[in-house]
């Protein structure tokens, strides 16, 4: 048998995954982060009408669908206030590759990507597989991301940071202040920020923003999906979106591993932009109603939790054997440290499915807590 690359090695399948078939068919899966909506009505009769048309079946360009570039540079005018062209947008197969492309156009061999811990099992897997060295860094008590972490973490071989805001898996979501922050320091150090932003819509307290909204230099890369802001997971069709020559150095890294994003996806994603946008808060206030509800059933356990304020993903501290004596009852939880080594000592808690479920998961982990408590 040949060799294996060293990059890939280096990286294992998600212990998401692992956890996912540790469990029956009858399980409740509380670890997956995929809403339990259906796609908008006029996104999936866009695409629909796309094939039967015929207009689908070609490559489109490789930075994706003009139309659709439109529309992400008019989302974001109207959601950030920023003037960006079509010709500084990528369309990507989901938010996963934007990240994929941002690091491999951005990174060097042994060169540092500071990451949140716990944080989204991409950040530190495709670091890697760019050949750089992710360095964690410990979130707040909150579960939020600390500015100062984050700066005294540079050295002379930091490439860039990754933020995430509202956060996978912690639910968090930055302060205004420590978004300015994350401006500050990309162009303090002339470093990149990776501004992972596919949660955006879903903010129950405050509001989101994001550190190109601050940032005096062009040292911020957005990534942003329609997976996640109009339940499309299954679509994969993200975008990134950043200055010209950072977007002309992705777009080499992008044409040759995709060519193009899902030509019928990137009209639905077109639709889902343009048309109509009840589902979004439908889809918000659903996940608060169904965060408190959580939260409650938690604290009535004696869980501690810190209360999320975004995204649909709860992180409570728990204790050892918890995550195991769950899924013996038939609910999957995800280990807090599949995220990262600061992850342990909690679970990810997906609540992105129907209340009915989450009751009766909420019961067995009670008792799957007197067990091991």
């Amino acid at each position: 048998m040949t060799g294996f690359s060293d990059r890939v090695e280096r990286i294992s399948i998600s212990g998401i995954r692992e956890v996912f078939e540790a469990a029956g068919e009858d399980a409740i899966n509380l670890g997956l982060g995929q809403p339990d909506f259906a796609a908008p009505e006029h996104a999936r009769r866009a695409a629909a009408d796309a094939i039967m048309a015929g207009e689908a079946d070609a490559y489109t360009e490789n930075k994706g669908m003009l139309s659709l570039r439109e529309a992400i540079a008019e989302k974001h005018a109207r959601d950030q206030g920023i003037e960006r062209s079509p010709d500084d947008i990528v369309v990507t197969a989901g938010g996963s590759e934007a990240l994929h492309i941002a690091l491999e156009a951005h990174v060097d061999s042994g060169e540092e990507v500071i990451i949140p811990d716990p944080g989204f099992v991409s950040y530190d897997a495709l670091t890697k597989l760019a050949d750089g060295e992710p360095v964690p860094v410990p979130l707040r008590e909150d579960l939020t991301i600390d500015p100062a972490r984050v700066e005294e973490a540079i050295t002379d071989d930091t490439a860039a940071f990754v933020v995430n805001s509202p956060g996978n898996p912690t639910g968090a979501v930055s302060s205004e202040a420590d978004v300015r922050e994350f401006a500050r320091i990309a162009d303090a150090y002339d470093v990149l920020c990776i501004s992972d932003e596919v949660y955006e819509y879903t903010v129950f307290d405050g509001e989101h923003v994001s550190p190109v909204e601050y940032a005096e230099s062009d040292n911020v890369v957005v990534v942003n999906s329609a997976s996640k802001l109009f339940s499309m997971t299954g679509w994969r069709v993200g975008w990134v979106h950043a200055s010209s020559p950072r977007i002309e150095r992705m777009v080499r890294v992008h044409q040759y591993v995709q060519a193009c994003a899902s030509a019928p996806a990137q009209y639905a994603a077109e639709a889902a932009l343009t048309g109509p946008q009840e589902l979004v808060d439908e889809m918000t206030d659903s996940f608060k109603r169904r965060r408190d509800l959580l939260l409650d059933g938690l604290a009535e356990i004696g869980i501690e939790c810190p209360t999320p304020t975004g995204a649909f993903y709860a992180m409570p501290k728990v204790p050892d054997g918890f995550v195991e004596a769950c899924i013996e009852r038939g609910v999957i939880l995800v280990p807090g440290e599949a995220f990262g080594s600061h992850g342990a000592g909690y679970a990810r808690i997906s609540y992105a499915t129907n209340v009915e479920e989450l009751e009766e998961a909420l019961d067995r982990m009670a008792a799957a807590y007197d067990a091991v408590a």
